[in-house]
């Protein structure tokens, strides 16, 4: 089975900015972390960055 392999973020925002993004994910039933995963995917599409896919990055490893 293919392992989900995620990393880290630290970051400072404005408080104020933060108390946004919280608001901004209660309305959409989503957590913190996977409404910034979003914000990034859309500003990506929308900038023409692409984003490999995670097997890209890290391709199974035989016998792990």
């Amino acid at each position: 089975m293919a392992r989900t392999k995620t990393a880290t973020l630290n970051l400072r925002v404005n408080p104020a900015l933060k108390e946004a993004l919280r608001e901004a994910a209660a309305r959409d039933h989503r957590s913190v972390a996977n409404m910034v995963e979003l914000l990034i995917r859309e500003y990506c599409q929308s900038a023409n960055i692409p984003i490999p896919e995670q097997n890209e990055l890290f391709p199974e490893v035989p016998g792990e």
